[in-house]
């Protein structure tokens, strides 16, 4: 996944979830902000970030001209973009040619998931999470409670024990973590819904990414990381 008109900033503060102030260019200008998490641990005053400049913005009807899609934390680059993971999921899945008629947002009884497909003849599904939250080398999710999030997990479930494809992807929009684990001291519901997924054959994958930055900002899945579950 590749952003193009990148530059850094300081962020400054976050007056809603929607909105940051950041300094780029020696001028303080308001962002949107792609992720209505909390962040608490990335958004720092005095952060480095990565913004996207939107020439077109007006002609959009944005009420903005730029997006905040990025932020250095220990010198770690993560990205926080929570379209993201989506895409790059999407990315990630159409270069492996076992993979076959991908489709996106692909309502399914009571839920849509973010992706299925067919794999070796059989349909499978695969609801994807972008992970922000980094706590001394341990990646975790979510950030804050996901009612929607349980729902999925316990519908991908069921779906495994009829007897197709079931998968959650953990997307971790950074490099350099060890392990991933759900985040049992914000949300121990989700957790155990997962921990009963994987004993039903819902398959719990974790991912970390590439985020490099040069004369573009780019994001792609990378390599496996070691799941820890409750």
């Amino acid at each position: 996944m590749i952003y193009q008109n990148i530059q850094p900033g300081i962020f400054l503060n976050r007056p809603n979830r929607f909105t940051a102030q950041v300094i780029t260019d020696g001028r303080e200008i308001t962002c949107h902000v792609k992720n209505t998490g909390r962040c608490r641990e990335l958004l720092v005053p005095g952060a480095d970030v990565l913004i996207q400049f939107h020439p077109d913005a007006k002609a959009a009807g944005r009420k903005t001209q730029f997006s905040l899609i990025a932020v250095r934390k220990n010198g770690r680059l993560i990205n926080m973009d929570s379209q993201a993971p989506n895409q790059a999921a999407w990315e990630w899945l159409s270069s492996m040619p076992e993979f076959t008629h991908l489709r996106r947002e692909v309502p399914f009884k009571n839920s849509r998931f973010d992706l299925a497909f067919e794999h070796r003849g059989r349909q499978g599904f695969l609801e994807v999470k972008g992970v922000t939250l980094e706590e001394n080398g341990v990646a975790r999710f979510p950030d804050a409670p996901t009612l929607r999030g349980v729902k999925h997990i316990r519908e991908l479930t069921e779906i495994a024990k009829e007897g197709m494809d079931a998968a959650v992807l953990f997307v971790i929009q950074m490099k350099g973590v060890s392990r991933f684990e759900p985040n049992m001291a914000t949300q121990p519901e989700f957790g155990l819904a997962l921990k009963e997924a994987a004993e039903a054959g819902v398959r719990i994958l974790a991912m970390d990414c590439l985020v490099s930055f040069d004369s573009v900002l780019s994001l792609t899945i990378d390599a496996p990381v070691p799941i820890v579950l409750p």
